[in-house]
């Protein structure tokens, strides 16, 4: 079994061994045994906490690389018109705390993420037209990791209060 250990940076074409097809929720994982396209075991033994994204580059312990590929999956993407209305069913949706792929072409703005009927509801009561296929799914990674900080932040919990009560405070709550 190869043991990938390592994310690399973009390389010559010639120097990728192989590629590894994946689902978005085993790419999510940072451990993993699979199977590579051309029959190869593999398995990954990654900093946990990050997404692979299609097109991301492995290396080996022995110096193999292996390129990952986003599979195709079931998903429902949802169409609906550029700016206000694209903007509202990401607001809406995002605040379901679901991953989504977000796009534009030629015919207008676009969501995608994994088939669920209450989501989908929702996005046909803001205007979306949906469309039940298969593609790949490569959602947005969050500001998070876009800004390479991960997805760890921290919090203060620390409160320092300092309250004289040497007169009556009328509040109402």
């Amino acid at each position: 079994m190869l043991e990938l250990t390592q994310r690399i940076n973009d390389v010559d074409s010639s120097e990728i061994h192989d590629s590894l097809i994946l689902p978005y929720e085993l790419r999510i994982r940072g451990r993993l045994r699979a199977t590579t396209v051309t029959n190869l075991d593999v398995g990954l033994f990654l900093e946990r906490g990050q997404v692979l994204r299609d097109g991301d580059l492995l290396q080996a312990k022995t110096g193999e690389i292996i390129r990952i590929r986003a599979a195709e999956e079931p998903v429902v993407t949802a169409r609906i018109e550029a700016g206000l209305p694209l903007a509202r069913l990401c607001y809406h949706l995002g605040n379901r705390h679901v991953t989504l792929a977000i796009g534009h072409d030629d015919k207008g703005g676009w969501v995608r993420f994994p088939p669920d009927h209450v989501l989908e509801e929702l996005a046909e009561r803001l205007g979306a037209k949906l469309t039940h296929h298969t593609a790949q799914f490569d959602p947005e990674p969050g500001a998070y990791a876009q800004a390479g900080q991960g997805h760890s932040h921290g919090h203060s919990q620390g409160h320092s209060h300092s309250h004289s009560h040497g007169h009556h405070h009328g509040h109402t709550h």
